[in-house]
């Protein structure tokens, strides 16, 4: 269900700058990849440098000369502004204010920004939501996961079964009430992980938004090696199903809007950043293995946190790769982003639309009107098929 990022070798692209030196249209939103974790959860495997220390310093030097390098390819306000990761919390909280600031004064925040910083329940204390409130954060997604401490153990996360709900009453207290919960389902089987109670527990603290994430075994990660030596078994797809149409419901019933496969939101809370990924808007990314789109264009940081300090601080790009896509790519990546969401697709701009469509609509896998193709929650889980036969791919179904 989620989109993974790729990483690639440093020098592969003769002129990494040059591509988006004029982008066809202005660049509103700022991605800032802090990589740094305290230690790695079982299922990760993002970019990240787990630090004793923290180069809090550094990173904020880096990010700002990264910036300055480029800023002449994406003019104008920022309309959205997000701090991921990693974990963007175990910054300092003057550092974030900082970094947000720097940002700021090359690359101005709009009126009524979204300013949204990932955080771990442990990390928000009062003083800490406090500070980031005044540094301009409008949005905490908090990564939960689950409210199981037997769970919590076993993903190697650091915040135990209550940490979540005390940490968004301080955000809360702190004046940020737009505070989303990370959670994860499909659980191996034997962990016994009771996903209604947590859907439940979730619910009853009334976050603005939630986002679901169906575990998946990456490679070269803790969990790939329990999987490969038989200490635990992927779970199967019936179960992954049934557990991502239980959260439907259950905060379908709450009040929640599914309005991408992903992720729900209470009316006027949906992720303003994230809707610009899905509906193609051109995006900046700062920070080791960040991505960047230009709307033709895709760029990556190259992954590691000292090659993209080095980088930098010497005056190179700290770009590993680029790839520019065809027009072919570039339909394929519109349907399937707008399939992503709740608005759908016009079906009037898929010309083999109507020989695909009999089944799906027979086994209630999509919803069509005259100027919508949408998704159920069902078709949802069905979505890389549907989008091959809306592109002619020969995959069956």
């Amino acid at each position: 269900m989620t989109m993974r990022a790729s990483n690639g070798d440093v020098g592969t692209s003769p002129n990494p700058q040059s591509a988006i030196r004029n982008p066809q249209l202005p660049v509103r939103h700022v991605y800032v990849h802090v990589p740094f974790c305290r230690r790695r959860c079982s299922y990760c495997d993002f970019a990240i440098a787990v630090r004793k220390r923290m180069p809090a310093g550094e990173f904020v030097d880096a990010v700002t000369r990264e910036l300055a390098a480029i800023e002449d390819r994406a003019p104008g306000p920022l309309d959205t502004l997000y701090l991921g990761g990693g974990t963007p919390s175990l910054l300092p909280p003057d550092v974030v204010a900082d970094l947000v600031g720097r940002i700021a004064a090359r690359r101005p925040l709009a009126p009524g920004a979204e300013v949204t910083l990932e955080a771990n329940p442990e990390d928000v204390t009062p003083e800490a939501a406090g500070a980031w409130r005044r540094a301009g954060v409008t949005r905490v997604s908090l990564g939960a996961q689950s409210f199981d401490e037997r769970v919590l153990a076993w993903m190697h996360r650091s915040h135990g079964a209550g940490a979540a709900g005390v940490a968004l009453e301080r955000l809360r207290a702190a004046g940020i009430a737009d505070v989303s919960l990370d959670l994860i389902f499909a659980l191996p089987a034997e962990l016994e992980r009771d996903w209604a109670r947590d859907l439940d527990l979730a619910v009853a603290l009334a976050p603005a938004h939630v986002s679901l994430y169906g575990l998946t075994v990456e490679a070269r990660t803790p969990l790939a090696r329990w999987v490969s030596r038989g200490a635990t078994r992927p779970t199967g797809e019936d179960r992954y199903a049934a557990e991502y149409l239980l959260a439907h419901q259950r905060l379908g019933a709450a009040g929640y809007v599914f309005y991408e496969v992903s992720n729900a939101a209470r009316p006027g809370h949906r992720s303003r950043h994230n809707s610009a990924y899905w509906t193609g808007a051109p995006y900046l990314g700062l920070g080791p293995a960040a991505h960047s789109y230009d709307g033709t264009t895709r760029r990556w940081n190259v992954e590691p946190w000292e090659a993209y300090r080095r980088a930098v601080a010497e005056g190179r790009s700290p770009v590993a790769q680029e790839e520019t896509l065809t027009p072919e790519q570039r339909e394929l990546e519109r349907v399937y982003l707008a399939l992503r969401t709740a608005e759908g697709l016009d079906p009037s701009s898929v010309p083999s639309v109507s020989s695909v469509l009999s089944v799906w609509l027979s086994r209630g896998w999509v919803e069509l009107s005259p100027s919508h193709l949408r998704c159920t929650p069902e078709g949802w889980l069905r979505l890389d098929a549907l989008v091959d036969a809306l592109t002619g791919s020969s995959r069956t179904v």
